[in-house]
């Protein structure tokens, strides 16, 4: 660990490097955090980076070695492209790092950073918020051997985030979330994918086999009417049916819920959570692992695996593109 820390009774010194719009959700969380104490913040707009320093009430740095010199760590908002360069600084001056997904640009700068962290003994989590979520420990207490998984995550356009595809802005949430379900690598992927309001993929679709034999199925959009998060579980352990948007989870199977007469002994269970504050949850993770050593729950290696998922899913694209340019179906 760090010489920064040192006991439970110290708070972790955080900046934030990149001051958008998670940049500015991070800033407020770390501001509250009962374990973090905020800074200072770095934007390479000053005026972005001033408006953010005046509603959280702390120093808005010109330097980003100057901000990581009184920091234990640093939260890492900035866009995707700068991701590597930004965290790969904070470990170099003894900070640990919690980096918003994707973790970097390639696997090669992911693997640097993994690497980074290890052999300086600092924490390396990446910002799959959807590990800290409720409905996470719902579908993971119940669905431990999927054997086939359907997926869809669809929202209206928005700017933000368009200078990434939308499978490192949507889908890879999916995609992490599945992997840390599936235990088995990717043996193969199908995708299609197409640009129509920016210059990356606005919708794609993947179809991704495990080695282990289990499926996936996944849909993704940021031009659609309306937002629609459901996701679809079959295995040996029933049938579970999640609706993000209702809050409500289905299971079908034998060992919860109440008896469905006439079914040989089925059970249905349906269950409703509430949401709570998964990026207060995020934070406190992150200062426990800074702060006390606990594991780390979205570590660089996981986030590793969710970047090889979103690239295999971009190569599938691009591989299915050219199959239909030889064909005739698309003009090149």
């Amino acid at each position: 660990m760090s010489g920064h820390q040192n006991g439970q009774d110290r708070r972790l010194r955080t900046g934030i490097i990149g001051c958008g719009h998670f940049g500015r959700f991070h800033a407020l969380k770390v501001a509250s955090a009962r374990r973090e104490e905020l800074v200072g913040l770095f934007d390479p707009d000053p005026q972005r980076a001033a408006a953010l320093a005046k509603e959280t009430g702390v120093e808005a740095f010109s330097d980003v070695a100057e901000l990581l010199a009184v920091c234990d760590a640093v939260v890492i908002a900035a866009p995707a492209e700068y991701h590597y360069e930004h965290a790969s600084k904070a470990l170099s001056s003894d900070c640990h790092v919690l980096v918003e997904k994707p973790i970097a640009a390639t696997l090669e700068q992911a693997d640097a950073l993994v690497a980074q962290a290890r052999e300086a003994g600092l924490v390396l989590q990446v910002g799959h918020l959807l590990r800290y979520s409720a409905e996470h420990k719902a579908i993971s207490g119940r669905m431990t051997r999927p054997l086939y998984i359907e997926a869809t995550r669809i929202a209206p356009f928005k700017p933000r985030g368009t200078d990434v595809s939308v499978i490192l802005d949507l889908m890879i949430h999916d995609l992490d979330l599945i992997l840390s379900l599936v235990d088995s690598p990717i043996a193969q992927v199908d995708a299609l994918g197409a640009a129509v309001s920016s210059e990356h993929e606005d919708i794609a679709n993947a179809r991704v086999r495990f080695l282990n034999g289990c499926v996936a199925t996944i849909t993704a959009s940021r031009i659609s009417l309306k937002t629609e998060r459901r996701m679809r579980f079959f295995s040996e352990e029933g049938y579970l049916s999640a609706d993000f948007g209702k809050r409500e989870l289905t299971m079908i199977g034998r060992e919860r819920g109440l008896p469905l007469p006439g079914t040989g002994g089925f059970r249905r269970e349906s269950v409703s959570w509430q949401d709570h504050d998964s990026l207060m949850a995020e934070h406190e993770a992150f200062a426990a692992s800074c702060l006390d050593g606990a594991p780390v729950v979205v570590d660089g290696l996981a986030g590793r695996r969710a970047l090889e998922a979103a690239l295999a899913v971009t190569d599938g694209i691009a591989q299915s593109r050219r199959l239909m340019e030889l064909s005739g179906l698309v003009n090149v």
